[in-house]
């Protein structure tokens, strides 16, 4: 009977806990047990790691396979742990005949059918893990290396597919660890912005409170009509608010990583983001959650701007989520085995037309809205920024409670 052991990393919130990948190959006949909290992803992971050893050449083993991943109380989700099982099963049958110690290393990479590798989530919150472990290297799919390389004082091996990394722990094969020189990097891409503010014309009063706005970190309405430059101007903030320091460009970067939204190759995000999410967005959406939490639109701004477009359009629900982020700077998704928290520091602004044809006060065209229509604010803004009032049909209904109340005693 053999026994192996490899490693990988569970992602929970914007920090990464290391995982413990248990291989016992023999001791009965054909079949395969996989425990220790896996999600369905994890489970389906059987055939496609079966037929990628396969297809690169290499045999699956053809006796009782059982693979635990610990701590057995935490729940393993997505397709990241198919490399981490491949290798282990490989190294408990004898396979792999490995001449590095792959305890050692963190393994992480979805499989393809045909043995390449896909790139995985949160590989750099899973890196900075690995350091604090003091593992001895990552092998990642190629391209999340530049991601994981951030990360000082481990050796991250970028690798396209399950042939090399059997090659590489035989001893047959060298790698060139990735390497990235974090400051170099955060500098050349510090404020490469696609959109200036100096291309704003004119606006000489507007463009001065975006400006004292920008300087404070404070919140900002834009109300006029349509095609006032109120979308414009709003993109165009994140250029003038103060450079991202090293520790938040890692903190954002961190968090568009757990996210999935890094793009192939990329390492570092230097820019303060910029998010404007569509006003039928759910307040899930905005915030933060799911079956399997995710960051929101919320976290994916932090340090940066959110920009809601239409406000009034929004719902009341998806407007109430935002206080409390909005006064802690963090938002905490609660469940019944864990919680997780994401950070939410970002300058909120928001649009909206004086009235529902836009032309309220304007000073060539003339407002078509019905006289008692809504004028700005709106009244879905009111209600959401002011507290609840009694209708007369509630009221009255107070009133009656209070004279039985009183006819009882």
């Amino acid at each position: 009977m053999g026994l192996a052991k490899t490693h990988g990393g569970a992602v929970l919130g914007v920090n990464a806990t290391m995982i413990e990948v248990e291989v016992s190959v023999g001791g009965g006949q054909l079949n395969y047990f996989l425990v220790g909290l896996p999600d369905s992803a994890v489970k389906e992971g059987q055939h496609r790691i079966e037929t990628a050893v396969k297809s690169s050449g290499f045999q699956m083993p053809r006796q009782k396979m059982v693979v635990n991943m610990a701590p057995a109380d935490l729940r393993k989700e997505g397709a990241a742990y198919d490399l981490t099982i491949a290798v282990g099963i490989m190294a408990a049958d004898g396979t792999l005949l490995e001449t590095r110690d792959i305890s050692r290393y963190v393994i992480m990479g979805e499989l393809a059918l045909d043995g390449a590798l896909r790139p995985i989530k949160g590989a750099l919150p899973i890196a900075i893990q690995a350091q604090k472990d003091k593992f001895e290297g990552f092998i990642l799919p190629k391209e999340n290396a530049r991601e994981a390389a951030i990360v000082n004082n481990l050796a991250v091996y970028g690798v396209e597919n399950l042939v090399e990394v059997v090659r590489f722990l035989r001893g047959e094969q060298e790698i060139a660890p990735t390497q990235v020189n974090t400051r170099q990097e955060f500098y050349d891409n510090l404020n490469n912005f696609d959109m200036d503010f100096s291309d704003v014309k004119g606006q000489r009063n507007i463009k001065r409170a975006m400006e004292i706005a920008a300087a404070g970190g404070h919140n900002v309405i834009l109300v006029g009509p349509p095609g006032a430059g109120k979308t414009m101007l709003a993109k165009r903030l994140p250029s003038i608010l103060p450079p991202l320091t090293l520790h938040e460009a890692l903190e954002t970067t961190k968090i568009h990583s757990v996210a999935g939204r890094l793009s192939s190759g990329s390492s570092l995000i230097a820019v303060r983001p910029f998010r404007s999410p569509h006003h039928t967005i759910s307040d899930v959406a905005l915030v933060g959650g799911g079956n399997h939490p995710q960051p929101g639109e919320i976290s994916l701004a932090h340090n940066g701007v959110l920009f809601l477009d239409e406000l009034p359009e929004f719902k009341r629900a998806v407007l109430e989520v935002l206080r409390q982020p909005m006064e802690e700077r963090r938002v905490t998704i609660s469940r019944a085995r864990f919680s997780v928290d994401y950070p939410a520091g970002f300058m909120l602004i928001a649009s909206m037309n004086p009235c529902p044809c836009g032309y309220y006060n304007h000073p060539e065209k003339e407002c078509v809205c019905a006289p008692h229509s809504t004028k700005i604010p709106k009244q879905n803004i009111r209600t959401a920024i002011r507290p609840h009032r009694p209708t007369r049909r509630s009221y009255a209904r107070f009133v009656r409670r209070i004279d039985q109340r009183t006819t009882n005693r």
